[in-house]
């Protein structure tokens, strides 16, 4: 009942007034006042401005503040990874319960990942071939230094399974806590109502590490100002003149992949506009481009994927899910060009079947990266599976910070966009709320992320989602 109504009971109008009040956006003061995207811009310039200062005037002091806030920001990133992962499997799992036909969602999510990583591995190949990206770098074998871990297939495999409960999360090995996540939710599922308490406990969870990780993601201005700030001091802008033609691939073929790939297959397949796709997926985008950890982004992900009119339903699967497997940026794109590089470098031919190995590898085995900042596993795992010397890796660590910024942007994007496409061929999107996405800022996101997580998991801002109309 309307407080303005004039047979209102008083009580009724002051509940009315106080949940207006609660909803009604903060007045922001300060920093606050700025706009998101031109915090992160501040940090990513200040950063350069002062790894520059600290590296051409050897200011130690600040090479280790840089340091510190660089290294703090993904420590903290991290710490919330494991128990958010988890989590957030479990909990999307126990919601398809809620989604008609969810086996179906699933597989199709699937394919879709899967087949637009078989391009984005078709685009870094073909650049590759080109640009002949390890040409006139002036490095040789013995620049390389072979990885303290490296990924195989046997360990890929094997490794999924873990030898207890805890180690996976003191180590952070995704992998193995997707798997027992996966398990938790499917156990749930078939014991019905007495699996209750745990879910109920799950949501509260999720719903407390997303508000946790919200505050982190609030940092990432300060973040990126570290970040950059330490690449630039330790390594230099000689660092990417020498890496100039592999760094141009990797940032060229993820654009083309963001930019041309995901837009006509918005385009094409979901038949709907790839500029709006970009104005409400932007914020989780930029977010990725800065963090480098497409899990990190997680929950602005998700919050991006709703508001473009996708079921929470299937949003709160799609999302975690794309999260730990969708990479196209790190696990196609990339390798695919590492292996390129790094043959030319050992002066090793590569023929049409490693190629196709290749692009195997990038399918599937995309989820050995596991969301995390850097992409080391998926590269030794492509260059073990060609025979490729393990030193390469060495040769592509000094330039990875920069490369990982475009890498996980590219993941993030390719997170988001294949729910929309499957949402929209399923004809659950809401087209309404999809034409009238728009970028959102991370304070007004916090701040309705907890308005949502009120209303329980599995809802859904005013109600259940309208079936997407031609």
């Amino acid at each position: 009942m309307s407080s303005n109504t004039p047979s209102s009971a008083p009580g009724e109008s002051g509940e009315t007034a106080a949940s207006t009040a609660s909803t009604a956006p903060k007045r922001r003061t300060g920093l606050s006042r700025v706009p998101f995207w031109a915090q992160i811009l501040l940090g990513l310039v200040l950063g350069a401005l002062l790894g520059w200062v600290a590296r051409s005037g050897d200011v130690a002091w600040l090479s280790t503040a840089l340091d510190r806030i660089g290294g703090t920001f993904v420590q903290l990133l991290k710490l919330a990874v494991g128990p958010l992962v988890f989590f957030a499997i479990t909990v999307s799992i126990t919601n398809l319960r809620n989604v008609s036909g969810a086996a179906r969602l699933a597989g199709r999510t699937l394919l879709w990942f899967m087949a637009t990583s078989l391009i984005a591995v078709g685009i870094g190949l073909t650049i590759g071939l080109l640009t002949n990206p390890g040409a006139g770098t002036g490095l040789s074998p013995k620049d390389g230094a072979r990885p303290e871990q490296a990924g195989s297939w046997l360990d890929f495999l094997t490794g999924i399974i873990p030898t207890d409960v805890i180690t996976p999360f003191t180590e952070l090995n995704v992998l193995q806590i997707v798997f027992m996540a996966a398990v938790t939710g499917i156990a749930a599922l078939r014991i019905g109502e007495r699996a209750a308490p745990l879910l109920s406990f799950s949501e509260a969870a999720l719903s407390l590490l997303q508000k946790a990780l919200w505050w982190v993601i609030r940092l990432a201005p300060l973040g990126t100002l570290g970040l950059i700030g330490r690449a630039i001091d330790q390594y230099g802008w000689d660092l990417i003149g020498q890496y100039a033609t592999f760094t141009a691939d990797v940032y060229i073929g993820s654009l083309l992949v963001m930019f041309g790939v995901y837009p006509l297959l918005l385009a094409l397949a979901a038949r709907v506009s790839p500029l709006q796709f970009f104005r409400g997926a932007w914020p989780a985008i930029q977010l990725g481009f800065v963090s480098r950890s497409s899990v990190g982004t997680m929950p602005v992900t998700q919050k991006a994927i709703e508001r473009l009119g996708v079921p929470r339903e299937y949003a709160s699967f799609a999302a975690p899910f794309g999260a730990t497997t969708k990479m196209d940026g790190c696990a196609a794109v990339y390798p695919a060009l590492a292996a390129i590089f790094v043959a030319e470098i050992f002066g090793v031919s590569l023929g049409i079947g490693d190629y196709v190995l290749i692009a195997f590898v990038s399918v599937i085995g995309s989820a050995a990266t596991a969301g995390l900042t850097g992409a080391t596993v998926m590269t030794t795992l492509t260059l073990s599976t060609l025979g490729l010397p393990l030193e390469g890796v060495g040769l592509l660590l000094a330039i990875d910070p920069v490369l990982d910024m475009i890498r996980t942007a590219t993941n993030v994007a390719g997170q988001a966009a294949v729910p929309v496409v499957v949402a929209a061929r399923e004809r659950i999107l809401d087209l309404d709320a999809f034409r009238s996405a728009r970028s959102f800022d991370i304070a007004d996101a916090d701040a309705d992320t907890g308005a949502a997580s009120a209303g329980g998991a599995g809802g859904r801002r005013g109600g259940e989602p309208a079936p997407a109309t031609a």
